[in-house]
């Protein structure tokens, strides 16, 4: 089979180099574009979390209805102890953060300072905000806010225009005229949404010495988490039920408060590059297809030039399968051999991509076992598409005719 093979290539050399390299050229373009879209879509999902991991953010609203004697367009505000009021009664609800933010504090070092987010929280929300300090330092711990510690944790950004190289854990700021002590830096994180200000530019210090401090009666929203997926829903509708009753609102009125669900954003995103995935194989299959059509008429002209032989392999016992197996096996190897040297292409060119300044902004270009499994599937379909029918087609032939040939 080996020996015939190369003898067809040998014949038909200019052809089945074009259609190698065709079907070496559909390889690359379905690797290299899904192996983009995967990239892209870690790194989104990435920017996501930096947000948070399947986090509500809850902000107070306006009512729309009019309810148990009160008219509409009433405004609802958060306050701080609607926090352990929804931490008892919406059992749905893992961890919850109140959020206090001002910025009418300037935070300096010396000669250098910054209007930030002054962010008052409890030691939860970084835990919901995927907020790490770096080595050597933390983050707001219960003993900081038990006893309103003035201690602060820095965006990463902030330290380094406050400290610039110098490391800030153990020094100290000045928020206004109050001293801070500086547990802890953020480590870097990839963030692509955020509310008030970017993590990297803010300032997190415990929400009791907010509150001691600024004497704000109100927050600017409320972080929480449910158990799980599935239940980030229903925890949405006891929070309206809840503060519907502490709040005196109708809890089917949709404006009173303000839900920022990031878990179904993200699923949202997710659909859109499944769509995205089936765009790249759609258009990389395309160009197997024109290969795949290549392998198909070099086969063709196979059975055509070797019609007498197989005339002669029928005639002395060779069955329909035998010629339709020879044939079918000849297409693969050319689809093989395509393959094989696209997928090295594509290697090298993912490589290559990968290295380039991009990852910020599109991600490394991965080739992931989906994208393998997709594209192995893509080249067997050309494959057994491209070499059926001519393989049929050398059965069929009548062994006396044939000869005749």
């Amino acid at each position: 089979m080996w020996r015939e093979f190369f003898a067809d290539v040998r014949t038909q050399k200019l052809r089945t180099t074009l259609t190698v390299l065709g079907i070496a050229w559909g390889t690359v373009a379905v690797v290299v574009l899904l192996a983009f879209g995967v990239g892209l879509e870690r790194q989104t999902t990435k920017r996501f979390h930096g947000l948070g991991d399947r986090i509500v953010i809850l902000f107070g609203g306006r009512t729309t209805k009019p309810f148990a004697g009160f008219a509409s367009g009433r405004p609802i505000r958060l306050r701080a102890d609607d926090v352990p009021i929804l931490e008892r009664e919406v059992s749905e609800i893992e961890q919850i953060s109140p959020e206090f933010i001002t910025r009418t504090a300037r935070v300096r070092r010396g000669i250098k300072a910054a209007s930030p987010a002054v962010t008052g929280i409890l030691p939860v929300y970084g835990l919901m905000r995927n907020i790490i300090a770096e080595l050597g330092g933390r983050f707001i711990n219960d003993r900081d806010v038990a006893e309103r510690r003035r201690v602060a944790v820095l965006g990463d950004e902030l330290a380094k225009l406050l400290f610039a190289e110098e490391a800030a854990v153990g020094h100290q700021v000045f928020l206004g005229d109050t001293p801070f002590t500086i547990v802890g830096v953020m480590r870097p994180k990839l963030q692509n949404s955020s509310y008030q200000q970017r993590d990297k530019d803010r300032i997190f210090i415990p929400a009791t010495t907010h509150y001691a401090l600024f004497g704000g009666r109100f927050l600017n929203n409320i972080v929480y988490r449910a158990r799980t997926s599935e239940l980030t829903k229903v925890a949405e509708q006891r929070v309206y039920e809840t503060m519907g009753r502490r709040y005196k609102f109708d809890p089917t009125d949709k404006d009173a408060l303000a839900f920022w669900d990031t878990s179904e954003w993200e699923t949202r995103f997710g659909k859109m590059f499944v769509a995205f995935h089936i765009f790249f194989a759609i258009v990389g299959s395309f160009t197997l297809l024109v290969g795949g059509i290549g392998v198909a008429n070099i086969m063709y002209i196979v059975v055509r030039e070797r019609t007498r032989e197989i005339g002669v392999r029928r005639a002395v016992g060779a069955t329909r399968a035998d010629i339709m197996r020879q044939f079918f096996a000849e297409a693969l190897m050319i689809v093989l051999l395509g393959a094989t040297l696209g997928f090295a292409l594509s290697l090298g060119l993912v490589l290559a991509l990968g290295s380039l300044p991009i990852k910020e902004f599109v991600g490394v270009p991965t080739i992931s076992p989906t994208v393998l499994v997709a594209t192995l599937a893509l080249l067997a379909l050309v494959a057994f598409a491209a070499g059926l029918l001519p393989a049929r087609r050398a059965a069929a032939l009548d062994p006396v005719d044939a000869l005749r040939t």
